[in-house]
């Protein structure tokens, strides 16, 4: 008998270790997948794990986009443009609704894309919106930890006209903010009667606040991203009659050069890795994934319309915004600036 508690706490142990075990297995079976990796090349090996899964992280969303990591609250943020709202992720918490409204603060009632579309952070942290509905990029003023919609716009028009729909940001190294400004918020498009320009343009916002079209013959302008030295401005045209990804030369004023056509595809969001390869969002129903020569190095697969891609946690997991979807998958390489 006086063996008893010594075999009665062995077979607790030995509960607790299959207990543990089967939460273990039960985690791992409850990851959801789904799509997979087109390897073109060789080379796609040393950028995507050949065990690499994409996972479902949140679904259930009207049409996601501009997706940016937060080193602050250690969460991925994603635009929902037609709910107007900016929706977060974390490992911890899981999704939650993070802040509304997110692009449009009119009283009237609008329909169309009104929502926030690309987001970035600035040099203090400090998150900046392409804002859809109210034309115009902003900052918001409230805390990352307790989010209300408290906006300073940073710009809203060129030359006395106001801007279409500003979609998509990039920042250089210096502060100064490069974005592309196709009709996709206006109700009504290129046919809006509230539409003020003519073109679809790339601007620059400079530390001063001043502003200055950069590229005005692009049709619909869309991604942008820096190369990992800031010597190329890379810009997407979501256009499928001018389909291309176009690079331009960076001057040290940030000014740019005469751009070139960098590969021939239409495409959304941009994201860069340390390599210099550029991550292209939507052909094919997901990812290309294109050397810094311009070649085709793979495609992640999501098998749903695809919008953008950022780089987070530690710069190796890319997650992508596709459709109704937050999806992630880890990589061997990090993000530009990691």
């Amino acid at each position: 008998m006086k063996f008893f508690p010594i075999i009665l706490l062995s077979i607790l142990l030995s509960s607790c270790q299959l207990s543990n075990e089967a939460n273990k297995n039960s985690n791992s079976a409850a990851i959801r997948s789904i799509g997979g990796v087109e390897r073109v090349d060789p080379r796609i090996n040393a950028i995507i794990p050949q065990t690499a899964q994409i996972e479902i992280l949140a679904q259930g969303h009207e049409w996601t986009e501009g997706p940016v990591w937060v080193p602050e609250i250690q969460s991925v943020l994603y635009s929902d443009i037609p709910k107007n709202a900016i929706f977060r992720w974390s490992e911890k918490d899981s999704v939650s609704l993070w802040l509304r409204p997110a692009g449009f603060t009119g009283r009237s009632p609008r329909g169309g894309e009104s929502g926030s579309n690309g987001l970035l952070l600035d040099e203090e942290g400090r998150l900046l919106l392409a804002q859809h509905g109210d034309r115009r990029i902003a900052r918001l003023e409230s805390s990352l930890h307790a989010p209300e919609s408290q906006f300073t716009t940073l710009s809203d028009s060129f030359n006395g006209l106001r801007f279409n729909s500003p979609n998509d940001l990039a920042r250089r190294s210096n502060g100064d903010l490069y974005f592309t400004d196709p009709p996709y918020g206006l109700e009504g498009g290129m046919d809006d009667p509230s539409k003020e320009m003519a073109i679809q343009g790339v601007y620059r916002l400079t530390t001063d606040g001043s502003v200055s079209l950069l590229i005005e013959d692009l049709s619909r302008p869309n991604g942008i991203a820096f190369s990992p030295d800031e010597n190329t401005l890379y810009v997407a045209n979501s256009d499928g009659s001018q389909p291309t990804i176009m690079a331009y030369p960076v001057h040290s004023d940030g000014s740019i050069g005469e751009g070139s056509i960098f590969f021939d595809s239409w495409g959304d969001g941009l994201s860069i890795d340390e390599e210099g390869n550029v991550y292209v969002a939507g052909p094919d129903n997901g990812v290309l994934i294109i050397s810094p020569e311009g070649e085709h190095l793979g495609s992640i697969s999501t098998t749903q319309r695809t919008s953008n891609s950022v780089f987070g946690d530690d710069g190796s997991t890319l997650y992508i915004t596709a459709d109704m979807y937050l999806l992630r998958i880890r990589l061997n390489v990090k993000g530009a600036g990691f």
